[in-house]
């Protein structure tokens, strides 16, 4: 009787624990679906979250290329100007202004008609030194006649 009543005890142990892990099993299938709704809920959320970041980041590039294309722009023009003014600079202090051209043409006008005055005059004259004691001489012009009285007067060569 103790080996029936034990042997009665072992498979109301045994039912009960076969109920228990039948139990088990089912809130295991039930826990399963949860985790994974609430991996897919997190996953969705942390998705969400790289999305909105990902469009925050999108606008600071873009953002930081418009400055910096603004800054590039700048710096450009500001070398072409600065490349521009430094030879115009330099021209202005070293080329003469339009009244010293000017006073210039006139001096060279006026110089050049003293230079045509001076050949009319003789500056075309070739003056040389010659012999040992250095004196002055002059190329004349042996196929032209000779002037003065005793004919010790000869024509320049050239005139």
């Amino acid at each position: 009787m103790k080996v029936g009543l034990l042997m009665e005890a072992a498979e109301t142990q045994q039912a009960l624990a076969a109920a228990a892990l039948e139990q088990l099993r089912e809130h295991a299938a039930g826990l399963d679906g949860i985790v994974r709704e609430e991996i897919r809920s997190t996953l969705i959320e942390q998705l969400g979250a790289l999305e909105e970041d990902s469009r925050r980041a999108g606008e600071s590039l873009r953002a930081l290329k418009q400055a910096a294309s603004l800054r590039l722009a700048a710096w450009s023009v500001g070398v072409a100007a600065l490349s521009a003014a430094i030879p115009l600079t330099i021209g202005g202090w070293l080329l003469p202004s339009h009244a010293e051209v000017a006073a210039l043409r006139a001096t060279r006008s006026e110089l050049s008609s003293h230079v045509a005055q001076l050949i009319q005059q003789g500056g075309r004259v070739e003056l040389r030194h010659c012999g040992a004691a250095r004196r002055l001489c002059v190329h004349v012009d042996r196929g032209a006649p000779t002037y003065g009285e005793a004919s010790d007067y000869l024509v320049v060569k050239g005139y």
